[in-house]
């Protein structure tokens, strides 16, 4: 009979969802944090409702910080983010790794329908070593503040 190995689990109050338990396997490390939050450095993932394509990057180090996130190709299906050959190697990756990347999301305080994407500053998550980067990539189509409503809009129309 085969022994379950058992899970680690890590624990932080969070400002916006309370107490949550993680299992440490799905822990990322990002050793140089987040441009501005160097000093959070473990990380979440966290998909509160299935059916949005935003989720949530909860610091574990860090519980009253949370970066709201989406999948740069959930609204920008050619998204081809070019990213320094130091940064792959950080990351171990290469150009056929299985790799994860999300985009750091802004809401317009003034206008909420105005919502914005770090497409220039993804971050890049190795999946396989559950090690993470915010990136800066080389390609100047991106920018820090992408809509992503004109995206849906432009890709609707197509």
């Amino acid at each position: 009979m085969a022994t379950m190995a058992k899970v680690s689990k890590v624990n932080c109050e969070t400002t916006r969802f309370g107490e949550i338990e993680v299992d440490e396997d799905l822990v990322i490390t990002l050793p140089n944090g987040i441009i501005g939050f160097e000093e959070s450095r473990r990380y979440v993932v966290l998909h509160l409702h299935e059916k949005s394509p935003f989720r949530w990057l909860q610091s574990l180090d860090d519980g009253s910080l949370a970066f709201p996130i989406i999948d740069p190709w959930d609204f920008k299906p050619d998204y081809a983010p070019t990213i320094s050959d130091a940064d792959a190697v950080q990351l171990r990756i290469n150009r056929d790794s299985p790799k994860l990347a999300f985009a750091i999301v802004t809401i317009s305080r003034q206008e909420p329908r105005r919502i914005t994407a770090n497409l220039l500053g993804p971050i890049v998550i190795n999946p396989a070593t559950r090690l993470g980067k915010q990136v800066i990539v080389t390609d100047e189509q991106y920018t820090t503040k992408h809509s992503i409503m004109d995206e849906i809009s432009r890709q609707a129309a197509a």
